[in-house]
């Protein structure tokens, strides 16, 4: 009889991670006692999966908001500070803000509306048409705002972000003006220094302040990107996939990862001589439907991942394939027709109808989104996820 399980995800829990542990050990060590415990096989192309959290902890990898304070005075001069396109989260956002407002005099806060950039929102789009606002065009002060939307509270967190971003500023001794416009050059007549907040879109707002006159034009990721006063740092993304540690610091996105999957990779070989693929993962690629909010406030689903994670799902759509090409077929005559029509597939089927409607995403952003369910984001305890049968079809016995 066939197979009957496919994809399996499991949690694997872990101790407790700190600074200077071992990451490459404890992985290691974890999935093997875990295979002790439930009784499965390891098997060539399962998957080890490690959280960016544990990695960074391991590491050490921290800044302080006087860490913070200090390389954003030197970088922009410490007078009045653009601070644009921010995520509303008191996790992502709330500590690198009080860093930011203790290196300036004067934040200029720009938030964009009626949502951020990973789909948190500060008023309904309803609302904004209600008042007959233009979001592509119409700039708006505090005032202007507040007479039009009120007082508006988070969905799911019941903050109003405006009020909380500005307590921050204020808070850290410095000034806080705030608008909001969706347009990055509408930050320019208030202050030529500016600091890009958003994730994805950084590249593109960037380019255009310094196009449009920009003097010292900055991104989270150009923020602790090199080590201040022997602080963590990261070269890549800079303050782009913090998180807050305590009340005065942020654990940095995870660096130098490359030579952790790989170590670990190697180790589980050794052990279980299979090839294992080892990735390290932060948040997952998904849109809530309820809250519209986008998961991925992360510069990157994975930081790094063996080799055998490149790519994407080279996959034959079996509704398809049953609706179209075997109509005709039922029962044994169907499985069997489409077990061989699958191990005859090409090994590119870009383009193909047969593929249509499967996902084009890269297999490091779908495995990633799979690990981040998995393993949650509160009191699971289960910082690793490994997950076995992903690279099976329907001819896998």
């Amino acid at each position: 009889m066939s197979r009957m399980i496919g994809t399996v995800s499991r949690g694997v829990r872990a101790p407790i991670i700190r600074n200077g542990d071992d990451i490459v050990e404890i992985v290691t060590s974890s999935v093997l006692e875990a295979q002790k415990d439930a009784g499965f096989e390891f098997h060539d192309r399962d998957i080890v999966a490690m959280t960016e959290a544990v990695v960074a902890r391991a590491q050490g990898n921290y800044a302080t908001v006087d860490d913070i304070a200090a390389d954003v005075k030197a970088k922009l001069g410490g007078g009045t500070v653009g601070v644009i396109f921010p995520i509303l989260s008191r996790n992502r956002f709330s500590i690198c803000l009080r860093g930011i407002a203790k290196g300036a005099k004067k934040i200029v806060l720009m938030l964009s509306y009626p949502s951020d950039e990973v789909g948190n929102h500060l008023i309904s789009l309803d609302a904004v048409d209600e008042k007959g606002i233009d979001p592509y065009k119409d700039v708006l002060d505090l005032k202007t705002y507040r007479e039009l939307f009120g007082y508006e509270k988070h969905r799911f967190t019941g903050v109003d972000y405006v009020e909380y971003y500005e307590e921050l500023v204020r808070g850290c001794g410095a000034d806080c003006e705030i608008i909001f416009a969706n347009n990055a050059k509408a930050i320019l007549p208030y202050t030529k220094n500016v600091i890009c907040c958003d994730i994805h879109t950084r590249a593109r707002t960037k380019r255009i302040l310094k196009a449009a006159g920009g003097e010292v034009i900055l991104g989270l990721d150009e923020i602790m990107n090199a080590p201040v006063n022997g602080s963590g740092y990261n070269a890549d993304y800079g303050l782009l996939g913090s998180n807050k540690a305590t009340e005065d610091q942020v654990k940095l996105f995870p660096r130098d990862c490359q030579p952790v999957v790989d170590a670990i990779q190697k180790k589980l070989y050794e052990a279980t001589g299979k090839t294992i693929e080892v990735m390290v993962y932060g948040d997952g690629a998904f849109k809530d439907p309820v809250g519209k909010i986008w998961e991925l406030a992360d510069p990157v689903v994975a930081p790094a991942y063996t080799k055998g994670l490149e790519g994407t799902p080279n996959e034959l759509k079996l509704k398809y394939l049953a609706d179209n090409d075997f109509a005709d077929l039922s029962g044994d005559a169907l499985k069997e027709a489409i077990k061989e029509r699958i191990s005859e597939k090409d090994e590119n089927l870009y383009g193909k109808m047969a593929s249509e409607g499967t996902t084009p995403r890269q297999l490091t952003d779908l495995i990633g989104s799979l690990c981040d369910l998995t393993s949650g984001s509160g009191d699971k305890g289960t910082p690793i996820v490994f997950i076995q049968g992903y690279f099976d079809n329907y001819t896998t016995e």
